[in-house]
């Protein structure tokens, strides 16, 4: 006999490049962490702290739900990203008829397909340089 879980949090997923964050939002208060890390500490300095908080902001949530992201590939930059992304896709999943217009009119709910350009050949080493030719 199989004992059930009742799940008391909203799954997302975020991407961004290389980076994929797993999300799960809790309601009520806690501390929202990041691969085991405090997210203040895991993404350090006031720019990354108002890029992850900005979901919460907008919808005015700041105190009524945390988070734990498991976040892997990427650098820092795109893991913050994708942890914004999946925050942003789970607020609205928890309460769709409120969060929804205003984060998609925010642009947060919009996975930013831009990644990196693959390298052609005859080029030296990058996507768009060409060898240099010898003076004649």
């Amino acid at each position: 006999m199989a004992k059930t879980k009742k799940i008391n949090y909203t799954y997302a997923v975020g991407k961004r490049r290389e980076a994929t964050a797993r999300v799960r939002l809790f309601r009520g208060k806690g501390e929202s962490l990041v691969n085991g890390q405090p997210i203040a500490q895991y993404f350090s300095g006031i720019v990354s702290e108002s890029v992850w908080k900005k979901p919460f902001r907008l919808t005015e949530t700041t105190e009524k739900y945390f988070v734990s992201v498991k976040v892997v590939g990427g650098g820092i930059q795109g893991q913050l990203e994708a942890s914004t992304h999946g925050i942003a896709k789970s607020l609205s999943k928890a309460n769709p008829e409120k969060f929804r217009a205003i984060l998609k009119t925010a642009g947060l709910l919009t996975r930013d397909s831009r990644i990196r350009e693959r390298r052609k050949i005859g080029t030296g080493g990058k996507a768009r340089r060409q060898k240099q030719s010898p003076k004649r």
